[in-house]
């Protein structure tokens, strides 16, 4: 079904594939290749988008300017108020600002309608574009209105991808989008490409998120794709219609890829010409000769219909597994999950003759599409979901989307079967709308299953979980009253759809001022959005106090800053810190401001100065001498969404470093940075302990001098050295570091 390369791979003419092996070179003479693997790598459809983008002249170390931005509700608010504190003028690029997750305005009052204000007199006065509430989900706006091949974009969300149109598209913090608002680059190192080969084509029943998730549980936990572009090739895409394929590259996000990018052809032209944009397509394919470094090969006839189980996307089964081992697998994932604190009952699931969920969403930038639909409407054609608990939503991604199931009579077909079609809206994807009751499970084709996904507060001792699977799967499992059913396993007749696309939808409520910026307008601030609170220096010397120590084997974004009804509150710093940590260690913020006032209480430090005057060349030290921040230590944190709050709340609270074995993604590793963050890397946890005292001495001139290594003095009953990493930082993140934030640089 899915095979994984031990290394890399070359492919010739799109279609021969030479495994990069002691026999390589004889195989490419054999066929006529004469090519280094140095000009090959320049082959990928990827390495060519990159270079036109980049402003370095070194291929290897990027400079990357983007073609347009998008942010949504939940970001684009601290994204602005950021760019406006660096010196902004005016957007330089097109700009989307979407308002597809605060949407509903169930908490806090007015704050996020004001928010939604802000943002069309934000779009007047700068120059961008306001997609109002409910008119589309962020990523499917870009998809019809903004992507095109070869182009790329930055998005201020995670599941920024859409590379299946040929855009090489990047989810990052806002500190990221700021950078690009006041003419500055997104720097990196060249990311490694990795050719994912598709061949064959879907069995009836199987959809986008099934071929997703097989991927994911592959390739995830293996780091296969980390950090990496994944270019999708092959003669089985020309098999999936444009539709199917974002469904999966949508979800290339729960790799902990980079990006992603595929082949372009005439389904590809088709698409952008029904939406008028005809002039943003072309032809991409990889060279003659390309070298990717890592490579997977997919079968497509040999996908099944998966589950992904609570509370990750890699946690994947098939459903026929899944029916046949229910007990063993739904135990196995209690066990996992007990690690983490949480008590889950999935074992209740298991009952007459199969395992029942008792909700099912079709929602988002994943399942909202167009064909995931109008298959669900297939199977549900002339049946009900009955009037017992178990219930089903689905959220079409765009009106133009919903406008066209109105018309083909897909809304009467879930009507009539007892569905609700709501607006577009991401809620379910994050935690806000169609929440279970407690202990129950929510089957959803969305993008993530992590913890507090469905809205539930373990804290609280409020838990249920979600389960991903396709939108067939999910009406097969509807029709059966929640009995968790395979799409294959059931004969449904789908229609074949073509989707009129009718752009009159946006002309008439989008507001579109690309290019037009309006000096002379104000800007609109509701009572909830506040500056920035201003962040400290880096001092020469700095004492870092562990204030959370955190041992699961992945910390999500979700646990670092939760979603749902803290996002009200994400245009407000100070107000959405108190929720850090809230739901993984609720003593945190308490912790944390403790640190943050040592500064005015010498006496509390006493015996940690006498402590550090023991160090090397620290015996004259005073605590007018060094700084003082607090820090957490988690294993692996930052997987999942690219909120920059996750680490932005964390600095609004004194933190002054991270430490991690390694970070899950480039993302939340760059918001640190950006907010002024040390995101120290060290090779063994037993060196540091929760409440350990950590001291730095010149930590500034380390980072001015770029020593590889750092060495810190952990403050236990002796003083023992611990090395540190800093990892690879350009000369510009090195100075964000020592200026305390992105803001204090650009200041400077």
């Amino acid at each position: 079904m899915i095979e994984i390369f031990k290394g890399g791979a070359y492919l010739l003419n799109g279609k021969d594939i030479i495994e990069d092996d002691a026999d390589a070179e004889a195989k490419l003479a054999k066929l006529g290749a004469a090519v280094s693997k140095d000009e090959a790598k320049d082959g990928t459809i990827a390495s060519g988008i990159l270079r036109a983008h980049n402003k370095s002249g070194d291929k290897n170390k990027l400079e990357l300017k983007f073609d347009s931005l998008t942010s949504h509700d939940i970001t684009y608010v601290g994204i602005i108020q950021t760019a406006r504190a660096s010196g902004m003028e005016k957007f330089p690029v097109p700009y989307a600002l979407t308002n597809c997750h605060n949407s509903l305005c169930a908490v806090g009052g007015t704050i996020n309608q004001d928010d939604h204000v802000f943002a069309l007199s934000a779009a007047k006065k700068y120059g961008g574009i306001y997609v109002p509430p409910h008119l589309a989900v962020i990523h499917s706006f870009n998809r019809e209105m903004m992507a095109g091949c070869g182009k790329m974009i930055l998005g201020s969300d995670s599941h920024t991808r859409y590379g299946a149109l040929g855009a090489l598209a990047v989810g990052e913090g806002g500190g990221e989008l700021a950078k690009q608002l006041v003419g500055r680059t997104y720097d990196m190192r060249a990311p490694s490409v990795v050719g994912v080969y598709l061949e064959g084509s879907l069995n009836k029943g199987v959809g986008p998120q099934d071929v997703a998730l097989a991927i994911i549980g592959k390739v995830f936990n293996n780091g296969y794709v980390k950090n990496k572009v994944m270019e999708f090739i092959g003669e089985g895409v020309s098999g999936l219609s444009v539709g199917l394929r974002n469904g999966i590259d949508v979800m290339t996000t729960e790799t902990a890829c980079w990006s992603s990018v595929w082949i372009t052809d005439d389904k590809v032209k088709t698409y952008l010409q029904d939406r008028g944009r005809g002039d943003d397509y072309k032809e991409l394919k990889p060279a003659a000769a390309a070298y990717y470094e890592g490579f997977i090969k997919v079968d497509l006839s040999k996908i099944e219909p998966c589950v992904a189980l609570p509370f990750h996307p890699s946690n994947v089964y098939t459903i026929r597994e899944l029916q046949k081992n229910a007990k063993d697998i739904l135990a196995k994932a209690e066990k996992e999950n007990k690690s983490s604190g949480l008590n889950l009952n999935l074992g209740l699931k298991v009952h007459s003759g199969g395992v029942w969920a008792e909700q099912a969403v079709i929602a988002g930038c994943s399942g909202g599409i167009f064909e995931n639909i109008m298959a669900a409407a297939d199977i549900l054609k002339n049946k009900t979901i009955g009037n017992g608990n178990f219930t089903m939503s689905v959220y079409p991604e765009s009106q133009p989307t919903y406008l066209e199931l109105v018309k083909n009579g897909a809304v009467e077909t879930f009507m009539k079967a007892g569905v609700l079609v709501r607006e577009a809206f991401c809620g379910p994807c994050f935690g806000a709308g169609d929440t279970p009751a407690n202990n129950e499970l929510s089957v959803r084709h969305v993008t993530r299953n992590f913890m507090n996904r469905e809205g539930s507060k373990p804290n609280d001792g409020q838990i249920a979980s979600v389960a991903l699977m396709d939108a067939r799967s999910i009406a097969a499992t509807a029709v059966n009253g929640g009995k968790i059913t395979s799409a294959a396993d059931i004969d449904a007749d789908y229609g074949r759809y073509k989707f009129f696309f009718d752009k009159s939808v946006y002309d008439k409520r989008v507001y579109n001022g690309t290019g037009k910026p309006q000096e002379k307008a104000e800007l609109i601030f509701g009572p909830n959005i506040k500056d920035w609170p201003k962040m400290p220096k880096l001092d020469d010397n700095l004492l870092i106090k562990i204030v959370s120590f955190i041992t699961d084997p992945v910390t999500t974004t979700d646990e670092l800053i939760p979603s749902g009804e803290t996002s009200s509150y994400r245009s407000n710093p100070l107000k959405l810190a108190e929720f850090t940590l809230s739901r993984k260690d609720p003593g945190y913020v308490k912790r944390a401001k403790e640190v943050q006032a040592m500064k005015t209480s010498a006496g509390e430090l006493k015996i940690i100065i006498e402590k550090i005057k023991t160090i090397k060349d620290c015996s004259g030290i005073t605590i007018n001498d060094f700084g003082i921040g607090s820090a957490i230590y988690a294993r692996k944190p930052g997987d999942g969404s690219a909120r920059e709050q996750a680490a932005s709340c964390q600095r609004a609270l004194g933190a002054s470093a991270n430490f991690a074995l390694e970070y899950a993604t480039k993302r939340y590793r760059s918001n640190l940075i950006n907010w002024g963050i040390l995101p120290f890397l060290i090779d063994d946890e037993k060196l540091i302990s929760f409440e350990s005292f950590i001291f730095f001495p010149g930590i500034k001139t380390a980072i001015k001098e770029k020593k590889n290594t750092i060495t810190g003095y952990v403050l236990g009953e002796t003083v023992s050295e611990i090395k540190t990493r800093l990892g690879d930082l350009t000369d510009a993140e090195r100075e964000i570091l020592i200026d305390g934030c992105l803001i204090n640089y650009y200041a400077k």
